[in-house]
């Protein structure tokens, strides 16, 4: 993908190219170097003396020190942090909480300049962060969670902090209900609409037959959101406040031309970005007609160049390039350090080179494939085995990388997608130069499950 040259990322350097054997470890460009020796030290200590800073990080300390044990490189997040704000060009991150699912490490970024506000996933979870204290949470995706909703509408503070997504006027005849029942609601509901932001080729012609993207809202013209924007404009107790359009097709598919995915993906993208902005452009122009809006959204950490070029914008999201996991592998105009991984220990030796490790078979959400299944980041040279691949319970590993591994040795992988490997796993143990300095409940450790 092309971007103007004053917007092309310095950070980091481009890997080798991605092997064809489609098991093999690092399916796209894994490095030794991705998991630092100080950090494998860290978590080999931890594992044997339960070491870590701090007595409430001991009484959060899982049962199990030795695994499979969440791991978050706090260097590498300082890298990431930093190269995401550069990519933006100025403009400010809304962080995607479903990439991060902890509320430290929420925290941790949100403390750092060039971030404001969040972008949640679920009206329960926005419910959830607002109480623990943060503010200005966008819902990404409509909500038809009745308890959530008139939890919201009889709570004045979360009226306040928590922006819903629409692109419907069902969505507001579901909203209007849930506001008669209410004995009576503590403020305006606050709305964005989103629009779709796909792709569609010769779309005059073929109507949304050949589709690339997301299949999310059914707003992709200035008609039909200045449409939804007056029906909102109508209903008592609602007030439109925001517009999200999130270019999927570029902010999270790869483009590195080593696949012939990729080599569609680089033809298709700039094209994309190019018909996105002008019709983003006009539909932002028409709804400011109709409604004072806070804030236009859009982009992911795939597209930060392109979006950050599109004037109409006023704020960018972005998640996955802070944890940035295996997909992200695929992009041939940046790479992040990866920074989260799950260190899962050698539990049994079932011959000459090969070990067997505890779980690992967290396979990523969305079309079935290889580019799903868990990149083995370190030893190098690891790889799965053909007949059996990650396991629920074990993973058989195989390959020059293994021959080093003895009994309580870890392997660390990296979640193909960022927020997923968090349901995983009750905690990250916080590693921090040589050693872990704290634990981070993630969601699933705080009990939050949305």
């Amino acid at each position: 993908m092309q971007f103007p040259k004053a917007m092309t990322p310095t950070t980091g350097q481009r890997a080798k190219s991605a092997t064809p054997d489609a098991w093999a470890a690092g399916i796209r460009r894994t490095r030794s170097d991705d998991v630092p020796r100080e950090l494998r030290a860290a978590i080999a200590k931890f594992a044997r003396d339960r070491v870590v800073a701090g007595e409430s990080a001991q009484r959060s300390a899982p049962l199990s020190s030795t695994g499979p044990l969440g791991v978050l490189n706090l260097d590498a997040l300082r890298t990431n942090v930093a190269a995401l704000r550069e990519r933006a060009c100025g403009l400010p991150i809304r962080v995607a909480s479903k990439s991060i699912r902890c509320v430290e490490a929420l925290r941790w970024v949100l403390d750092q300049d060039g971030y404001r506000g969040v972008l949640g996933f679920s009206a329960a979870e926005a419910i959830s962060l607002v109480r623990a204290g943060f503010r200005d949470v966008v819902v990404a995706y409509p909500s038809v969670d009745r308890f959530a909703l008139q939890t919201l509408l009889q709570d004045a503070q979360l009226l306040q902090e928590i922006t819903l997504m629409v692109d419907s006027t069902a969505h507001l005849d579901l909203l209007a209900s849930l506001q008669r029942e209410t004995t009576q609601a503590a403020a305006d509901l606050r709305l964005c609409i989103d629009v779709d932001a796909s792709l569609r080729v010769a779309e005059r012609a073929l109507g949304d037959r050949l589709h690339v993207g997301s299949r999310r809202s059914p707003i992709r013209t200035a008609p039909q959101a200045v449409a939804l924007a007056e029906a909102i404009a109508l209903q008592p107790g609602m007030r439109l406040v925001g517009l999200m359009a999130y270019e999927g097709q570029i902010a999270g598919v790869g483009n590195r031309r080593d696949s012939a995915m990729g080599l569609v993906m680089s033809a298709l993208q700039p094209w994309s970005a190019r018909e996105l902005a002008q019709r983003r452009g006009e539909i932002v122009a028409a709804v400011r007609g109709i409604a004072d809006l806070e804030f236009v959204n859009g982009g992911g950490t795939g597209s930060l160049e392109s979006s950050a070029a599109d004037s109409s914008l006023t704020e960018l999201a972005a998640g996955s390039g802070l944890y940035s996991p295996g997909l992200f592998d695929g992009y041939a105009h940046f790479r992040h350090r990866p920074a989260a991984f799950a260190a899962l220990p050698v539990v049994r030796i079932p011959g000459p080179g090969w070990v067997t490790v505890f779980q690992g078979g967290w396979v990523a959400s969305g079309p079935a494939g290889t580019d799903r299944l868990p990149v083995i980041a370190w030893p190098p040279g690891a790889r799965y085995g053909a007949s059996e691949g990650p396991g629920e319970v074990q993973t058989p590993l195989t390959g020059p990388g293994v021959s080093q591994l003895r009994l309580g040795d870890h392997v660390f992988i990296r979640h193909a997608k960022a927020g997923e490997l968090a349901e995983h796993l009750a905690s990250f143990a916080i590693v921090d130069g040589d050693q872990v300095t704290t634990l981070w409940p993630t969601y699933r450790g705080e009990g939050w499950v949305f």
